[in-house]
């Protein structure tokens, strides 16, 4: 049986009505402490799961109406807001928990990855995104580019018919932790995210000759692609985008 009603298509809303699924995401956020955040309540279907935790609950909805309605039907320890998500500043330490509109995956990630005090996330997004997003199959220029700071992994598969209305794709469980001890210093973030927008950007004839163009010592370009001449970036995991980028740094301060 359903657990929450279809919602607007304006909104992008497919409701999540697989019970299984609704469990393993309140596994996950009970593993995590934290102030938890909702982004996007909908009709509670993952919210009153959530709340039975007893944790501090800030929930985030657009439909102001919807807002209204599930703000009656919660404790006193959650609080739920009529607001956009893109604009939504989540307090430190906050476990952070979202069945991602799909037509606002790409922005919501800029937007969660920038901000700088959450600890966890967890996230319904497109199975598609999701893979890239956990680097299976190849990573993204996104994913690169906060590998050093945080860890991005695949829990499962979840079928559309877990969802109403049925969207059109599966949906993926993707999980995000904040690095305890980042890769790199956050002083040299901004540096290395235009230096791997730069890679994913380059021409060359395979990976090797794309990170020699970007500053890697042929030895170093070598080792990290190991010996696959016809890489790409996408193929580049986390530390090999760390070894790179110091390798490339490095060279650069010395010239």
């Amino acid at each position: 049986m359903p657990t929450s009603r279809p919602g607007r298509h304006e909104l992008g809303q497919n409701f999540l009505t697989d019970r299984n699924v609704v469990r393993r995401i309140v596994h996950l956020a009970a593993a995590r402490p934290g102030p938890l955040v909702e982004w996007g309540t909908g009709d509670g279907a993952l919210t009153l799961p959530l709340a039975e935790l007893g944790r501090p609950l800030v929930g985030i909805e657009l439909d102001r109406s919807r807002a209204r309605r599930l703000g009656r039907r919660v404790g006193p320890h959650v609080c739920i807001e009529h607001g956009d998500i893109l604009r939504h500043a989540p307090p430190a330490g906050a476990v952070v928990v979202s069945n991602v509109p799909f037509h606002l995956t790409t922005p919501v990630l800029r937007h969660l990855l920038a901000e700088p005090l959450w600890h966890s996330a967890i996230l319904i997004t497109q199975w598609e995104v999701a893979r890239k997003r956990a680097g299976v199959g190849g990573a993204t220029q996104l994913t690169a580019q906060w590998w050093p700071w945080f860890d991005f992994s695949l829990d499962r598969r979840i079928p559309a018919t877990s969802f109403r209305p049925v969207p059109s794709v599966d949906a993926g469980l993707l999980v995000i932790d904040r690095m305890a001890e980042p890769q790199l210093p956050l002083t040299v973030q901004r540096d290395y995210q235009e230096w791997v927008r730069r890679v994913f950007s380059s021409r060359g004839r395979g990976l090797p000759d794309i990170l020699r163009r970007n500053g890697v010592p042929a030895p170093v370009a070598a080792r990290v692609v190991g010996g696959r001449r016809s890489a790409l970036p996408r193929n580049l995991d986390a530390n090999g985008w760390v070894t790179a980028f110091t390798a490339a740094r490095s060279g650069r301060h010395t010239g």
